[in-house]
């Protein structure tokens, strides 16, 4: 099991978001995180325009589900459902 390392995980400690090989900055304080978190799916949600991107909807869940706990339990049961509806998807890296 210690081969199953998280690729995407909070790391506190340090205030860094930890997505495979990229750091991304994290606020320290709850509210900070919930301020960021609800602007980039604001912004997300805005995805058609230029600047802004869809991609912001998935990642301000995930700072959001540091904190909230109903929106860590829908990100779980997301995992969940994807991991038994693709399994070979997840074990594709993996040989």
């Amino acid at each position: 099991m210690a081969s199953q390392r998280r690729r995407h995980y909070i790391d506190a400690e340090r205030g860094r978001i930890v997505l495979g090989r990229y750091e991304l900055p994290f606020p320290r304080t709850k509210l900070g995180r919930v301020v960021a978190g609800s602007a980039l799916v604001g912004g997300g949600l805005l995805g058609f325009l230029p600047v802004l991107g869809f991609w912001m909807v998935p990642l301000g869940l995930f700072v959001l589900s540091h904190d909230l706990a109903t929106v860590r339990r829908r990100r779980r049961r997301l995992a969940i459902w994807w991991r038994k509806r693709y399994p070979t998807v997840h074990r594709a890296g993996k040989r």
